[in-house]
């Protein structure tokens, strides 16, 4: 009985602890929605194109970084979940703002572009990565490219985060994947130079927003305000 006891009391402390895991139930919002998109919005579309997306080389080898993102930004949200609270609500504040942006442009706007190749100069394993990735995510939904923004939200998140203060190689180390990543949905013909901009747009936009003014997620500045006079008294 004591045992029983002692495994509630200690699954409700974890409850407690982490209850701002509550935010990540977006993923209940976002996939849906975008497999929507992916499935009806696979012809008849808008098609982004800029006459620079004709001078820029495709290079398989940037499937690398490409594929990397998935884990730069869910380690990134899980780093912050466990490590820094505060930092975790801008992070996720940041991204899936974006993201729902990017659901609603596309769903009011549907577009699509043709720059993929229609067969590779080399047959190799980074080939064979791209052919895979082409046929599981189609040349549609592209702006703003959410490869490039939450790129881009991970790094500011890191860069304004105290837990990096003193850590200027992880900050670095940061920048070239965030690099990497945004030259990769280029050279590997996932997204138009327009993506990019737009992306980059967006994430000033949002910087502005999240961390341009001060905010204190789950405190009203009111209260913290009143509690700072409380002690005065």
């Amino acid at each position: 009985m004591l045992k029983k006891d002692n495994f509630k009391q200690n699954l409700k402390a974890f409850f407690q602890k982490y209850k701002h895991a509550w935010v990540l139930l977006y993923v209940f919002i976002y996939f849906p929605w975008f497999t929507y998109l992916e499935k009806h919005v696979t012809s008849n579309f808008n098609v982004i194109h800029t006459a620079l997306d004709d001078k820029i080389p495709f290079i398989e080898f940037f499937i690398v970084p490409y594929m990397l993102w998935f884990g730069y930004v869910a380690y990134a949200v899980l780093y912050f979940f466990f490590k820094n609270k505060e930092d975790y609500y801008r992070l996720c504040t940041f991204l899936f703002v974006g993201m729902t942006v990017f659901l609603v442009v596309s769903s009011l706007y549907p577009n699509g572009h043709y720059l993929r190749p229609h067969s590779f100069e080399h047959d190799n394993v980074f080939t064979h990565m791209v052919a895979w990735l082409y046929a599981t995510d189609t040349p549609t939904n592209l702006f703003p490219s959410i490869h490039v923004y939450n790129s881009l939200g991970v790094h500011i998140a890191i860069c304004n985060s105290k837990e990096f203060k003193d850590r200027p190689k992880l900050k670095l180390a940061s920048f070239i994947l965030m690099v990497s990543i945004i030259l990769a949905t280029m050279f590997l013909k996932q997204h138009s130079v327009f993506d990019v901009v737009t992306a980059f747009v967006m994430a000033a936009v949002m910087y502005s927003f999240v961390y341009g003014r001060n905010f204190a997620f789950g405190r009203s500045k009111a209260k913290e305000s009143f509690e700072k006079q409380l002690k005065h008294i």
